[in-house]
């Protein structure tokens, strides 16, 4: 009887490869399965720079005891002076300082959903300011004042804009818009009545100029919205005059989203449309052809999904940050209860994450740092590494990868690459085969421990202040085809950036 030499079993081979982290930023566009390697389905409170994804900055509350949601935080930048204003229930209150509020500057209002703009002439620097309810209001650094305006029913102006020297008004629920003479804050308004202009019915939503060179020079356009997405752009100074003003252009793009949906962005006009967060350049020229155009295109299907549940509360925006390089959307999911930002990296691809724990109604720069209005309080932003005094939590779902073969895997082993300066906690997992589901685990983490003034001796103890690397491996078990890395974080007072990851794999044989 002739036997066959059995051949010796096999060991499977172990796999490596080090994935770099998302530093393309979230993804909703992409399916699943075509996804980029270095984006991500999931990027909360993850900013994606250049080299690595790092833990946002926190919030503090600035200022305190205003009893009501805050829908309005404003800015007044005069020659010498700046101030702080919050607008909470029926009272505008003055948060320069900070701290516990007093008496309020203004009482016994309809609304605290203030449009605003900066203004000055010859007589001094303004804050001029309306809410569809009440009369339009000035500060000038010194008193307030309810502006004297005839010609119009004053508390029906829901906006407000400055073009080419004029104070220009919204009137609600109407296409008219309203403009006072040159350099006026007060006196006669002049009607300047759409109706016979729009094609697509609706009312004036907001005024805006855009700034931009059509070939002959640099020049202010007048920019009318509708609440049907019909943008009418004028050129001029004086509507009076047919020699100096007229029509250039009628477009068409989404609805747009809420009173404060317009935003001046590096030499471009900024709007929050049904179609997403646009150019105004890109938005016309495209004509709603190519998406593409889009700031928002990378995150367009959560985009949509927002707007479309989420559309008609009140505190949507679209704000910059550009101290730090950041443009962000605010997304109200539940008025007055529960926010988050879709947030815009603008240097240098243009990536995108989103924040959850700020829940902000509205928000403004002050002395170049971003303020928002709370429940009862104005919160400043980026300046702790806490959310006032708790946690920032964080969630990273990376691209789910093939490993360079369709093959069935045996996944083993993760080590992600963390750059730290604390003892932050850190959860990972390895999500299979397209799962969305949480399985995090707690990873082991070993901080360095810092030497102290008076205790630490030089030349031997480790001193604080830089950001010191943990790369320790951890068990991370799934068989499947695809994996992807899932890395969540709960950080106070420290931070955490996340470099890559090496993930460890057998290949599959012949069943």
């Amino acid at each position: 009887m002739i036997r066959k030499a059995m051949r010796p079993l096999q060991k499977a081979r172990a796999n490596e490869l080090t994935l770099s982290a998302p530093t393309g930023g979230w993804n909703a566009l992409n399916s699943l399965e075509s996804m980029p390697p270095n984006d991500a389905p999931i990027l909360t409170n993850w900013v994606p720079t250049p080299t690595t994804c790092k833990v946002r900055n926190g919030y503090s509350q600035y200022a305190t005891g205003l009893g009501s949601q805050v829908e309005s935080v404003m800015t007044f930048a005069g020659t010498t002076a700046s101030k702080l204003l919050a607008a909470a229930g029926t009272n505008i209150y003055d948060v320069t300082s900070g701290g516990a509020v007093g008496a309020p500057e203004q009482s016994g209002l309809s609304n605290a959903r203030w449009q605003y703009v900066n203004y000055a002439n010859t007589s001094g620097s303004y804050i001029y300011m309306v809410n569809g309810a009440d009369a339009p209001r000035y500060w000038n650094s010194i008193a307030w004042t309810n502006a004297a305006i005839t010609g119009v029913t004053v508390t029906d102006l829901i906006h407000i804009n400055i073009h080419k020297n004029r104070v220009w008004f919204v009137e609600k629920n109407s296409l008219n818009a309203w403009y006072l003479a040159t350099t006026a804050i007060a006196g006669a308004a002049t009607k300047f009545d759409l109706t016979g202009v729009v094609q697509q019915g609706g009312y004036l939503v907001a005024m805006a100029t855009w700034t931009i060179d059509a070939g002959y020079g640099v020049d202010d356009y007048a920019v009318f919205l509708t609440s049907k997405g019909e943008i009418l752009v004028y050129k001029g100074s004086d509507p009076a005059d047919a020699t100096t003003w007229g029509l250039i252009g009628d477009f068409q793009v989404g609805a747009p989203i809420g009173r404060r949906c317009f935003l001046k962005y590096q030499g471009d006009l900024l709007i929050i449309c049904q179609d997403g967060l646009y150019p105004m350049s890109g938005a016309l020229q495209s004509s709603r052809t190519n998406p593409q155009v889009a700031l928002s295109y990378k995150i367009q299907y959560a985009m949509s999904l927002a707007v479309s549940s989420y559309g008609a509360n009140f505190g949507w925006e679209v704000f910059q940050f550009p101290k730090e390089n950041l443009l962000w959307v605010n997304v109200p999911i539940s008025e007055g209860n529960s926010q988050q930002q879709f947030v815009m990296v603008t240097l240098p691809n243009k990536s995108w994450c989103n924040f959850t724990g700020w829940n902000a109604n509205c928000w403004a720069i002050f002395n170049d740092d971003p303020y928002f209005g709370g429940n009862g309080f104005v919160g400043k932003a980026w300046n702790t590494l806490a959310d006032n005094d708790t946690n920032i939590n964080t969630d990273g779902l990376q691209a789910f990868n093939y490993f360079g073969t369709e093959a069935l895997k045996r996944f083993t082993m993760m080590r992600p690459f963390l750059l730290t300066n604390g003892s932050p906690a850190v959860l990972g997992s390895l999500n299979i085969d397209f799962s969305l589901a949480d399985n995090t685990s707690i990873l082991s983490f070993t901080p360095t421990s810092y030497a102290t003034w008076d205790s630490g001796i030089w030349d031997t103890s480790v001193w604080g202040g830089d950001l010191n690397l943990s790369s320790l491996w951890q068990g991370a078990q799934g068989i499947g085809n695809t994996a992807a890395i899932r890395l969540k974080s709960a950080t106070q007072g420290i931070n955490l950036e996340w470099t890559a990851t090496t993930v460890v794999w057998e290949s599959g044989g012949i069943l």
